[in-house]
């Protein structure tokens, strides 16, 4: 599919763009859930990041030491 087919055709974009013209005018029960939904997501991305920072650490110890010594010298060096 050529980058053209994406501009000109709005259903071989996916989902996410076409979720904005399906309905706006939700139920507070809809607008709870998918904030719920929303926050779920949020952690599960969390969740996975820090566990890509772990691995990233543990794959890259000299890397690790100098971010963590350039952030002790962030903190020696603010003022509250």
């Amino acid at each position: 599919m050529a980058d053209g087919d994406l501009r000109d055709n709005p259903a071989a974009r996916g989902p996410r763009e076409g979720r904005d013209a399906e309905g706006t005018a939700g139920d507070v029960e809809d607008a709870q859930e998918s904030d719920a939904a929303r926050r779920r997501r949020r952690a599960q991305f969390l969740r996975e990041l820090h566990e890509a920072k772990q691995l990233r650490d543990r794959v890259q110890p000299r890397r690790a030491r100098a971010a963590r010594m350039r952030q002790q010298m962030r903190m020696r060096t603010f003022r509250w």
